[in-house]
């Protein structure tokens, strides 16, 4: 499982014109079930997406997908984690090894 932090690097108006086609990038990812969550940061910096990706390097390749990427406008942190404690809730989310 992964974190993935987005810091805006570009001007307001360049993300405020992504924003339909990131919403699209997310929307695909949340119908094959790469992503979990996602929003804004506050104060409005970036964003995080909770992913469940099988490595970091399929991540990689799904997060050059995203036109906030692609037009230069984020930086991208990513942090993988393994979850050892959850919400029963979450447990849907969770690949057994």
């Amino acid at each position: 499982m992964f974190i993935i932090s987005l810091t805006y690097s570009g001007p307001f108006e360049d993300i405020d014109r992504l924003i339909p086609e990131h919403n699209a990038f997310l929307d695909k990812h949340y119908e094959s079930g790469s992503f979990i969550a996602s929003g804004r940061k506050n104060p409005r910096t970036g964003g995080i997406i909770i992913a469940n990706a099988a490595s970091k390097s399929e991540l990689e390749e799904i997060i050059k997908e995203d036109p906030f990427y692609r037009h230069q406008v984020a930086n991208y942190e990513i942090a993988e984690f393994i979850p050892s404690k959850y919400n029963e809730n979450f447990k849907l989310f969770i690949k057994e090894s």
